[in-house]
């Protein structure tokens, strides 16, 4: 089915982290279980959203675990699940990968991520440099990329080297799980040129993202590869502007100077260029929030990654999205205050103004290819040949 120039994809956001009615407030928060985890993946699943981000980081519970466990409660819904190099082997991750992949009837989408605060990374074993990982993350994307091809690899760079590695029982899609990468330096720009399928930028006003994404464009096309675009915004919509602006307002109402302090300092230690131009868009001042017409920095002050929102009427907020659009952002990865009403909000009030992009990619597939017959300890027993049965 072809669809217009207009049409986007909207994703929705599984709350690993903790959710809540306040921002950098424990009151009234909520205990994210798994129960109340699956209420926001089905509600995502059953209002028509394409899929959901799953986050990453010491402060989520594990993605893959997660999505392998909302799969089979929901029938559409894909699952965007990360994979960091450095972190993780190249055919771990595929293995994963391809099995989550099968289970899910073709629902996994890879979220690449190279990067992460300096803490973090060394409490994961992880001591390399920006740009290093980077570079990492380019050998690891080459490997992965011949695993899902079915290819058995040998490689030796400079951060990572296999001998032998292969992939047994090969994921749904073709080719593999499509790839999505966030990140604004000029590493992961390149990276996203030569690996990856879908870029993601945080949510900067229009003039931004058309300089990142044009820049995207022209490093692909020395390769004559092509990359689709998302953004990651936060969504605050209700019946009128005034009723939306007063909503973000009461979201950040009880956040004190020393909380926002101590967040953007935590920010500011970050090696992340696109931390830091979040962080530059407001300057953790309150009275710089409205960045560009109902594009709102708010949620930034106190929480790390994406930090802004669109918001208004569900007719600004889609004028709003038609502008990216136009951009080439077709994919809208939200999420909003607490996620389970939000969602509901959000499908109500702002698809009706959308035009939403047919999901037939998810529909059911007529096989899923066949694996090795036999058990895989027979097919290496054998160098590499599966035994026949008795004839």
């Amino acid at each position: 089915m072809s669809q217009r120039d207009d049409a986007v994809r909207p994703f929705w956001f599984i709350p690993t982290h903790g959710d809540g009615r306040w921002l950098g407030v424990g009151h009234q928060s909520r205990i994210t279980d798994f129960s109340y985890l699956a209420q926001v993946g089905q509600a995502a699943d059953r209002l028509g959203f394409e899929g959901v981000l799953l986050p990453t980081g010491r402060t989520c519970e594990d993605s893959w675990v997660v999505a392998s466990a909302l799969a089979p409660l929901t029938q559409r819904l894909k699952f965007l699940v990360a994979v960091r190099p450095g972190v993780t082997s190249p055919l771990f991750a595929a293995r994963q990968a391809a099995t989550l992949d099968r289970v899910s009837g073709g629902r996994l989408l890879i979220n690449v991520v190279a990067g992460g605060s300096a803490p973090e990374l060394a409490a994961d074993g992880v001591f390399v440099s920006h740009d290093d990982r980077y570079a990492l993350t380019d050998e690891f994307l080459t490997i992965w990329r011949r695993l899902m091809a079915g290819e058995k690899v040998d490689f030796i760079g400079q951060h990572l080297k296999v001998e032998g590695a292969e992939l047994l029982f090969p994921p749904v899609q073709q080719g593999g799980p499509p790839l999505f990468l966030g990140g604004s330096s000029d590493p992961a720009l390149q990276v996203t040129a030569d690996h990856i399928d879908h870029y993601l930028t945080w949510g900067e006003p229009p003039a931004q993202v058309a300089e990142k994404l044009d820049q995207i464009r022209r490093l692909a096309d020395v390769t004559g590869r092509q990359v689709r675009f998302g953004a990651r915004f936060h969504v605050i919509v209700r019946d009128t502007d005034a009723e939306a602006w007063a909503e973000a307002d009461r979201l950040i109402s009880r956040l004190d100077d020393d909380v926002i302090a101590k967040a953007q300092a935590g920010q500011a230690a970050q090696d992340s260029v696109g931390q830091a131009r979040m962080r530059a868009l407001h300057g953790g001042r309150r009275d710089k929030l409205e960045i560009y017409p109902n594009v709102w920095a708010g949620v930034g002050l106190v929480r790390g990654g994406a930090g802004t929102a669109l918001v208004g009427s569900a007719d600004s907020v889609a004028e709003r999205i038609a502008e990216y659009r136009a951009l080439g952002v077709e994919t809208f990865v939200l999420s909003g205050y607490p996620h389970l009403e939000e969602a509901y909000r959000t499908a109500e009030l702002l698809f009706p103004k959308l035009n939403i992009a047919a999901n037939d990619d998810a529909a059911p597939r007529a096989k899923v290819r066949a694996g090795r017959a036999g058990e895989a300890g027979v097919y290496f027993s054998h160098g590499g040949q599966v035994a026949a049965g008795p004839s």
